[in-house]
């Protein structure tokens, strides 16, 4: 919606009329200001179009998370770092059916930005491993494997990384 930069101005501003409104002694105004600036700081930190993609993708609908994404034009100024990852995150789960190539990028744009979740991370590296595996490049694959292994902490992608193990004694 708008640049990040933006979002803290607007919040700071919201915050300054707030602090006139206590000093003119309508506190009740000033209270709803303040609560309104922390919806504002909040959208600093977390993306809405990035947060609607997710929700997108939890109903494993890509073309709607492709299309959230679309509305971000310029994600180098309108998101902080870790959304940046998230980013390409997100575009590399819709290219990895579509294009491993452009996938295999993304994700490691993802990697290189930074993702908060290890969960993530782990995800983003089997995925990666996969990826390997089906360019035929067992070292690699195998090295990723072990990362997401141990990055795995609650052994949610235990059975998917032991089936990835399974088919790497084929190769």
């Amino acid at each position: 919606m708008f640049n990040k930069n933006i979002k803290l101005v607007i919040a700071v501003l919201i915050i300054a009329y707030a602090v006139y409104q206590f000093v003119e002694g309508n506190i009740g105004n000033g209270i709803a200001l303040i609560l309104l600036s922390f919806v504002f700081i909040s959208l600093y930190f977390r993306n809405e179009f990035i947060l609607l993609a997710f929700l997108k993708m939890r109903k494993q609908d890509l073309d709607g998370v492709q299309r959230w994404l679309d509305k971000i034009k310029n994600p180098e100024s309108a998101l902080i770092k870790k959304q940046q990852g998230y980013y390409n995150y997100l575009h590399g789960i819709i290219y990895s059916q579509k294009n491993l190539t452009q996938a295999e990028k993304y994700f490691k744009k993802a990697l290189k930005f930074g993702l908060t979740m290890d969960y993530d991370v782990a995800m983003v590296k089997l995925s990666l491993a996969g990826i390997a595996m089906q360019k035929r490049r067992k070292r690699e694959a195998t090295q990723l494997l072990k990362e997401a292994k141990k990055l795995d902490k609650n052994n949610m992608l235990t059975d998917q990384i032991k089936m990835m193990q399974q088919q790497m004694k084929k190769i």
